[in-house]
């Protein structure tokens, strides 16, 4: 995308300058626009956003200058509230090959669209969209378009994506296409060019969405006074037209997702969360007759509507890859049945190859009678004798793409080839393969990216960018998101940008002349059915809340221990009586819990800081930290940002580097804090539902259980004063245990408020006493009228400790009712969470709702 050379290079420093001249003595404002703005200048023959043609855009001007209004400290302050809100938040990604998590890179500016270019990009995108879906239609419908040579058939049957499963088949719902989205650039004639098509399962709405929330706060006087468009008419509409497009009235609508580990799950996770509807995973859903249904601690229920996540070729193992763990088996059959609508319909992505980018122009003529209202990158697809012969004869002239997928066939480069910077073996190599099987080859005229201003250290500089924008269709035609995504590269010669090659996002304002609408997703008070509960818990959820609750409580006693340990070593040093011994104690548990290697045994310090940080160990409290936050990574639309904030800043203070034993103990104590803080807001903020129930079962099976271990190591036959007192700090209870006996600890009372008080919240009997409150409230999932078995063993358990005597509690007993405690937990994971041929309770599939 080219200029004319007496456009390259225009300053906006000397324009704003010499706009402050002619309107007399420059205000303060405006001498610091001119100074973040004297380095700035288009890049030669790139065309920018913030200057145009004939200077700075007015867009930019006006959002400058209400922006110098705030002074260098405020501005920076307000950078660094978007930066916490991200970090505190979780926003996150994963780069391409690794599996850690990156916060998400926002750029502190946005991208500023005025009313008038924000039409013209709309009306080529609503055209475009129109016309893809018509060709979509036809592709898996009558075949004209291939049968009278309007698209070579190669150029079709070429892509993997190209479903034959799927020929026939009506989208249930009537679209193929519910979510359109584009990646867009300036073109050197000023207007907006399209640069790539996104028809598979278009990602990005979701971050846009956080983009959004995240500056619209750091900058609320600015956002509001800029009149810039609100999302939440878009995502009313597209979540409207999802809704439609089932055939009941209160459908059920999931979000399927390929899982945590995938590039983009927060961005799912925000979408389902936002939207209201179910975050689901393959594993998730199961076929019966012709429905898809979700697997919930309930038994089965009926799903409507599929939001895709995941790639066509990975929805159905039985008739796509079958090698993929992310679909549902019978999917496509359900779809032939018309038993599920599925967006966007698998075999969508067959649009996305380039080899189809050079018929667009005759195919829209053909199809809607008009011209393409947006151009795009002039393409060759090297499928056809004479397109391939000019790219080899001009091959310097072209980056070379492949015809249906990122990848040039070849080459491991993910991405363009460009035959100028090869090596003549690899050029060779190149024209070779074009020349052998051109039909997986496109040539692309070689395309730098337009820029946009960004903030760096002070200044402002030109970056390029990519620009994804987004159509829904509805009933009433298509509607475009006012914004979308956008993502910045830091080179100044970028061809393309990727989030995983160090890119940044930018929210992106469409900004009106006039007041905009403060419209919300939330419905009208007087639409609103009333509902108690927040609708089905899919099993996946239910075990990692359950399992989320068994992760914190084992931290929390891990980290017991190693506070204990500190306190003892200390007064073992000071010549307490006994204090060795429990110490010793104290590190063999640790040992034996995984949490520290027998290697430090002896060693009291090594033990604790192995004990708090060691990674390789799998019972240390980081470790186990680190399991929470995975687990808490799948539940990321089910937890507030505060609990997720909680999580995450336990698992960042148990991984700083600590210096002496005396940070041990305070890292220990800070994360005990944090613990009982996120136990407070799931107790007072959870609504009481079955998610809340698993949750607190999975804290109360393991509380139960660690506690017990804790008795037997501490509240032995022998158990001297020091071994009682350990006990009593370990569960927390000394104060009461006070209260209640004006003495020294005895063996029997001891024992008796630990395991066997139904009033002491942090008895054995108490968790006991709850677990079978939380089990009587779930539903039954057999129609037998049995008591089912997590009920009757945790009716037996809470049996045996009601009539049980503190006298009788020796070792052997509580090592009995250790084991117990254990059964009942693995109980109730494997009635609730089933893996294998037992997951999709046939004895439920009646009257599904």
């Amino acid at each position: 995308m080219a200029a004319t050379s007496d456009e390259a290079g225009q300053g906006a420093g000397q324009a704003a300058a010499g706009q402050a001249q002619a309107a007399g003595r420059p205000r303060p404002s405006q001498r610091r626009v001119a100074q973040w703005m004297r380095d700035y200048a288009r890049l030669p023959g790139i065309p920018d956003e913030y200057i145009g043609s004939e200077g700075p855009r007015a867009v930019w001007t006006r959002f400058f200058d209400a922006f110098a209004a705030l002074s260098p400290a405020e501005i920076e302050r307000r950078f660094g509230a978007a930066d916490r809100h991200l970090r505190e938040a979780g926003v996150t990604y994963h780069a391409p090959g690794e599996a850690a998590e990156r916060l998400w890179p926002l750029s502190h500016l946005p991208l500023l669209i005025d009313e008038a270019d924000w039409l013209q990009l709309s009306a080529g995108i609503v055209q475009r969209a129109e016309l893809l879906e018509l060709v979509l239609r036809d592709l898996y419908g009558e075949g004209r378009l291939i049968a009278d040579g309007a698209i070579p058939a190669a150029a079709i049957a070429g892509s993997a994506e190209y479903l034959r499963p799927v020929c026939g088949v009506k989208p249930p719902g009537g679209r193929y296409l519910s979510l359109y989205a584009a990646d867009v650039g300036r073109g050197p004639d000023g207007r907006w060019w399209v640069l790539s098509d996104r028809t598979q399962a278009p990602s990005g709405a979701g971050y846009a969405l956080e983009n959004r929330l995240v500056l619209s706060r750091a900058f609320a006087s600015l956002y509001k006074s800029m009149n810039v468009e609100r999302l939440a008419p878009f995502f009313e509409a597209f979540r409207d037209s999802l809704r439609a497009s089932a055939d009941r009235d209160e459908p059920r609508i999931g979000v399927l997702t390929p899982g945590s580990f995938s590039e983009t799950y927060f961005e799912h996770a925000t979408l389902a969360r936002y939207l209201g509807f179910l975050l689901v995973e393959g594993d998730d859903l199961a076929v019966s007759g012709d429905r898809v249904h979700i697997r919930t601690v309930a038994g089965l229920k009926r799903l409507d509507v599929l939001l895709r996540r995941v790639d066509s070729n990975s929805l159905d193992p039985l008739e796509l890859d079958a090698s993929s763990h992310l679909g549902v088996p019978g999917l496509i059959d359900v779809l032939r049945k018309s038993g599920v609508v599925v967006a966007n319909m698998p075999g969508s992505g067959v649009l996305e190859a380039r080899a189809l980018l050079g018929f667009l122009p005759s195919l829209c003529r053909r199809l809607l009678g008009e011209d393409l209202k947006m151009p795009h990158i002039a393409t060759w697809w090297c499928g056809q004798k004479a397109a391939r012969e000019e790219v080899l004869s001009r091959l310097d002239d072209f980056a070379i793409e492949g015809a249906y997928g990122r990848t040039v066939p070849g080459f491991a480069s993910h991405g363009p080839v460009l035959a100028s910077e090869l090596s003549p073996s690899e050029r060779e190599q190149l024209k070779a393969a074009i020349r052998d099987r051109g039909i997986d080859y496109a040539g692309q005229e070689l395309v730098r990216l337009s820029t946009m201003p960004v903030w760096d250290h002070g200044r402002l500089a030109p970056r390029p960018f990519v620009l994804r924008v987004f159509a829904a269709a509805t009933p009433d035609g298509w509607i475009m998101m006012p914004g979308g995504f956008c993502r910045i590269a830091e080179q100044l010669d970028a061809r393309a940008v990727s989030m995983g090659d160090g890119a940044r996002a930018a929210d992106v304002w469409v900004v009106s002349d006039k007041e905009v609408s403060t419209r919300t997703l939330l419905p009208a008070s007087d639409t609103v059915r009333i509902r108690r509960i927040a609708g089905v818990l899919p099993s996946r959820a239910a075990d990692n809340l359950f399992w989320l609750g068994r992760y914190l409580e084992r931290a929390e006693a891990t980290l017991r221990l190693v506070r204990a340990l500190g306190t003892h070593q200390r007064d073992a040093g000071e010549g307490a009586p006994g204090a060795l011994q429990v110490a010793e104690r104290i590190q063999r548990l640790l040992v034996a819990w995984g949490a520290a290697s027998q290697n430090a045994r002896m060693q009291p310090a090594k033990v604790a800081a192995e004990a708090l940080q060691a990674e390789e160990r799998f019972g240390s409290g980081l470790n186990l930290v680190r399991a929470a936050q995975r687990t808490a990574t799948s539940l990321r639309e089910r937890l507030s940002p505060d609990a997720w904030q909680v999580i995450t800043e336990m698992a960042e203070r148990l991984a700083n580097e600590i210096e002496d034993d005396d940070g041990v103990i305070s890292a220990a104590e800070l994360t005990l804090q944090e613990l009982a803080s996120f136990a407070g807001l799931a107790q007072e903020n959870m609504n009481r539902a079955a998610g809340w129930r698993f949750l607190e079962m999975g804290r109360r099976a393991e509380r139960a259980i660690n506690t017990t271990r804790f008795a037997r190591q501490f509240a032995y036959d022998e158990a001297s004063d020091e071994d009682l007192d350990t006990l009593l700090t370990l569960v927390d209870c000394q104060i009461t245990y006070r209260s209640r006996y004006l003495l020294a600890p005895v063996l029997a009372p001891v024992r008796d408020l630990a395991v066997l008080d139904p009033y002491n919240p942090r008895s054995v009997a108490f968790q006991v006493q709850a677990l079978n409150e939380h089990i009587a409230s779930l539903p039954a999932l057999k129609e037998t009228g049995l008591i089912e078995r997590p009920q009757r063993l945790a009716v037996a358990l809470q049996s045996t400790l009601t009539t049980a005597e503190a006298a009788s509690l020796d070792t052997k007993t509580l090592f009995g009712l250790e084991q117990d405690l254990l059964s009942l937990a693995d109980a109730i994971g494997s009635h609730y969470f089933p893996h294998g041929p037992n997951a999709s309770r046939p004895e439920k599939l009646t009257g599904l709702a």
